[in-house]
């Protein structure tokens, strides 16, 4: 269904560049967040690596082309820029937003801003239209839970171990999940809080990116407090239980969704079961046994001893028994992968062109 353009209330469009960043928790934007008011600039610039640098534009320039995702509080549009003929995603994010949303999607807006790493979704620029911001980010094909069940329900098929170590490991210059992780925790002082197969994103061209910071966590001495955000039915057994970690919590919840990541992704299904209610769902988690990936006998190609190795790793419910990010790449199935971008971004392509629709980001 078409994306249709909604009637305009002639209210005026704002800017945002990282020089907004400086001041206030989130920067000085934050002041002034969906007040549309507020006389500001009717302009804003693009930044596309390869294509423009501080390109002005406004939102007219924009051209609607279909929804690829949507929340609570907000929704990720494909646009073209009908000048440079280039397609992006564009969340948009509504005004009618609590404190607490409002925000998550500055975080959001922070951490892409800040960040510098190209395994991390790439920002072209913001702006305010209609007392909605505007967020430009470089468009993926796809992200993986979509990915997933294109594979196991579409094509009846597997996602190769290879494929798996490829997406989740990083060797010498290709920087995938768990170096993306490591760097938020290590250059940005955030934890991810939110890792799932939701929010990792893929393109053709064998690029794996990290998206979605609205619940990331700042960092103080390598603990994070808030304990009420995150996905819960990937959430780690700490983060459910305060008295399981009284002091706040680290990276090592991240480690525990990535596990979970990982298994969901290598057997089509998540690895809970169906949950009756909130209660039963929490109580799984904390009173289960921690998931494995199933054993030989169940699956039509076996799991490496390597890969068990570190997916039971990751999914240690003991939280001094689970590793941090720098010992998680010394475990064998991190050390011994051979990530090719040429071979994922092939294995990629093959799956998306052969599924009935295109695949929504």
């Amino acid at each position: 269904m078409p994306f249709l353009d909604r009637p305009s209330q002639n209210l005026p469009i704002t800017t945002l560049d990282k020089q907004s960043l400086n001041g206030t928790e989130y920067g000085e934007f934050s002041i002034g967040y969906f007040r549309p008011n507020v006389p500001v600039p009717a302009v804003a610039k693009l930044t596309i690596p390869g294509v423009c640098t501080d390109y002005r534009f406004t939102a007219n320039d924009l051209i609607n082309e279909g929804e690829l995702g949507h929340g609570n509080f907000a929704f990720v549009q494909k646009m073209r820029h009908r000048n440079l003929d280039c397609s992006m995603a564009v969340k948009i994010v509504r005004s009618v937003l609590n404190e607490r949303e409002k925000n998550k999607s500055l975080k959001d807006l922070h951490i892409i801003m800040k960040s510098k790493f190209e395994r991390i979704v790439t920002f072209y620029g913001a702006i305010f239209h209609e007392s909605e911001c505007w967020i430009c980010m470089e468009l993926m094909d796809s992200s993986l839970d979509k990915f997933y069940k294109t594979v196991y329900l579409e094509r009846k098929s597997f996602i190769p171990e290879a494929v798996l170590a490829m997406i989740t490991v990083a060797v010498i210059s290709q920087f995938l999940i768990v170096s993306a992780l490591n760097y938020l925790k290590c250059e940005l002082h955030v934890m991810h809080r939110d890792v799932k197969p939701s929010n990792v994103l893929i393109n053709k061209g064998g690029d794996v990116k990290l998206c979605d910071f609205g619940i990331s966590g700042d960092l103080v001495n390598s603990l994070a407090m808030t304990k009420d955000v995150g996905c819960r039915p990937y959430m780690a057994p700490e983060r459910i239980n305060p008295d399981l970690m009284s002091h706040g919590y680290d990276v090592r919840s991240d480690v525990w969704s990535l596990g979970i990541s990982l298994v969901e992704l290598a057997t089509g299904r998540f690895p809970y079961p169906s949950w009756r209610s909130p209660f039963h769902q929490l109580q799984s988690v904390l009173q289960s046994p921690s998931p494995q990936l199933p054993p030989d006998e169940e699956v039509s190609v076996p799991f490496s001893v390597a890969m068990r190795e570190f997916v039971d790793a990751c999914l240690q419910k003991d939280l001094k028994k689970r590793p941090k990010y720098a010992a998680l790449m010394e475990l064998p199935w991190y050390v011994e992968a051979t990530p090719s971008r040429v071979e994922l971004g092939a294995y990629f392509t093959s799956i998306l062109e052969s599924a009935s629709e295109p695949a929504p980001q």
